[in-house]
């Protein structure tokens, strides 16, 4: 293990933004994880995965340790299901991909989105109505100032919508080693309600859809919409999908009564973040090297050299727009440094 001093960011963010760490270091084993936290336990830090959820707008000045453990193991099985526990360092897809793979279904759902499986818990990751609380047992994470381990089972990790505990109460306070998740090895159950799937399904006349199939509809479906961070910087979804009690939304459908919504219970309803983007004239836009993707509203980009604050600034004007235009706040997604 080697401190390195000043070194680049601009790949280690899926946005591409170049700021510095004024000190960087790559571990590979809990051990040196252990280590590296235990000489530098007075010191804040900066746990760095797959960089695929953040925004950075300054150079690092805290140490950052770029968490790339890696491995996958079988904890426990049955005759129709089975545990299996994938270190934080393991990408996020190329797990999925593992798993459909042999045959476990659960996550098939959840294929393309990016990142690593360490971060995946903190933002409860989900798309095409999956989160990963659905197949989350628990997670091992290494408490950051008594290097003390502990397993977060989860009901401990209190998932809301894109939402955790280490969100919130534990911000900052633990670094997840490994997750273990419950997957299904016969009769999956499958998840095809989402108009999208269901019309990708039918275009390629498959009527009767594996796991796989799931997973192939999903990754065409997102690679038509999304950009991939290796060719056009972006963090997918910037902004969550906004929630808004019945009052709200009784009002917000007599404004607007063509606008798309999903009820999540009888007194909260889901109105699409894209489609209140779209509305408000952000859609394809561009200003300098940040801008608003053309296929998708919900997905901010860098057309190259944007900085950070370029970013966050677009996210500021379009939030203010929207909340002029249709009175809901929508909220970011990606955790903004």
């Amino acid at each position: 293990m080697t401190i390195q001093h000043n070194k680049s960011l601009k790949n280690y963010n899926t946005f591409g933004i170049d700021v510095p760490a004024e000190r960087f270091v790559a571990v590979t084993t809990l051990p040196e994880l252990k280590e590296v936290l235990s000489a530098h336990k007075n010191e804040p830090i900066f746990m760095l995965g797959g960089g695929s959820n953040m925004l950075l707008t300054r150079a690092v000045t805290d140490l950052v340790i770029h968490l790339n453990l890696k491995g996958i193991s079988v904890v426990s099985e049955t005759e129709d299901t089975i545990q299996i526990c994938a270190m934080a360092g393991e990408n996020w897809h190329e797990f999925v991909q593992y798993c459909i793979k042999n045959n476990y279904g659960g996550l098939e759902n959840m294929s393309l989105i990016p990142g690593n499986v360490g971060t995946a818990p903190i933002q409860n990751i989900g798309a095409y109505g999956v989160e990963l609380k659905d197949t989350f047992v628990s997670c091992t994470a290494i408490h950051i100032a008594s290097l003390s381990e502990k397993t977060f089972s989860k009901e401990d990790c209190n998932f809301g919508y894109r939402n955790s505990i280490f969100k919130n109460e534990e911000k900052g306070n633990y670094s997840i080693t490994s997750v273990t998740f419950q997957l299904t090895k016969k009769n999956h159950t499958l998840h095809t309600n989402y108009g999208a799937i269901r019309e990708q399904l039918k275009s390629q006349n498959i009527e009767k859809p594996t796991i796989s199939a799931i997973s192939e509809a999903v990754i065409a479906i997102r690679q038509s919409k999304l950009p991939d961070p290796a060719i056009l910087g972006n963090s997918g979804s910037f902004f969550k999908n906004p929630v808004i009690d019945t009052e709200q939304f009784q009002t917000f459908r007599l404004q607007h009564p063509g606008a798309p919504f999903y009820e999540v219970s009888p007194t909260k309803f889901k109105i699409p973040a894209g489609w209140l983007i779209e509305q408000a004239g952000f859609k394809g836009k561009r200003y300098g090297d940040a801008g608003v993707h053309k296929n998708q509203a919900l997905v901010l980009v860098n057309y190259g050299n944007a900085t950070g604050t370029e970013i966050w600034e677009l996210a500021l004007k379009i939030q203010e727009k929207v909340q002029r235009q249709f009175g809901i706040f929508i909220e970011p997604e990606v955790n903004v440094f």
